[in-house]
């Protein structure tokens, strides 16, 4: 299981990487793989404030659909466009070209409440 040590996790299963006041968002390795093939990502809440732990999008994978949590309150400026055509880079590569958004961080502060790889390692039992 692929949990990189530079990232922050949710207990939802998002990652979240930080450069200054802008956060990127995803899913982990363990999420993607427990989904299955990924076929679709919808993010309709581009340009919108979103508090943490509310529904920011979707994942369709074949077998299910499931709700992606935001995991710190910000807004979010960028969807990676590359996953309407290639949705299963979330499979192939969760932390590099699977990102899905780009959030202007509300407070920086906030990924303090924040998994670290070890948090995160204990909750899926890895």
């Amino acid at each position: 299981m692929n949990v990189p040590e530079n990232l922050h996790y949710t207990k939802d299963h998002e990652w979240v990487s930080i450069e200054g006041n802008t956060a990127t968002i995803g899913i982990t390795d363990f999420a993607q793989g427990e989904l299955g093939d990924i076929v679709y990502v919808e993010v309709e809440t581009i340009d919108e404030t979103i508090d943490a732990e509310e529904v920011f999008g979707t994942v369709e994978a074949v077998k299910t659909v499931s709700d992606l949590f935001m995991p710190l309150k910000g807004t979010i400026v960028a969807f990676n466009d590359d996953l309407t055509d290639a949705p299963e880079a979330v499979n192939d590569d969760p932390y590099g070209s699977g990102w899905m958004i780009k959030i202007e961080l509300d407070n920086p502060n906030d990924v303090n409440d924040l998994l670290d790889a070890a948090g995160y390692k204990a909750l899926i039992g890895a």
